[in-house]
């Protein structure tokens, strides 16, 4: 089963001190979304010509009060897979529990035994619904 590194996230509480940080030690922006609904941006940025290495620097609008503890600047590891439901079956078939389920056939995140959150993208195109995973309940955090 082939998966492939996407990214590290990191939340930041001062979007624009962030950016001009990771431009001082030499990344540059590569990539930037921002989500009206979810009231949040995401910067990607990575070394010059490693665009398959970015660094997520997530922002949310509103603002974040636990920042800058620690515990909330790592987000996660994020790996894209070949075929989410497979890789999630086979996970759960080896008692790991799926905290966040791929109920859109897009989009699923796990535990790792040190509690670090890993987050699995379908390639390309969502899969369309299935079961058991449509119907399944978040478990834990995610």
């Amino acid at each position: 089963m082939q998966v492939t590194y996407l990214h590290t996230m990191v939340r930041v509480k001062d979007l624009e001190a962030s950016i001009r940080f990771y431009e001082l030690i030499g990344l540059e922006k590569t990539r930037h979304y921002d989500s009206e609904e979810g009231r949040f941006s995401l910067i990607f940025m990575a070394p010059p010509g490693q665009p398959e290495c970015p660094l997520e620097l997530t922002y949310n609008w509103d603002g974040d009060d636990a920042l800058p503890d620690d515990s909330r600047h790592f987000g996660h590891l994020a790996y894209e897979v070949e075929n989410i439901y497979e890789m999630c079956q086979r996970l759960q078939d080896n008692g790991i529990t799926i905290n966040r389920p791929p109920r859109d056939g897009r989009m699923a995140f796990v535990r790792s035994p040190d509690n670090i959150s890993i987050e699995f993208l379908q390639k390309g195109a969502p899969l369309a619904p299935a079961e058991p995973w449509a119907s399944m309940d978040n478990t834990g955090h995610w």
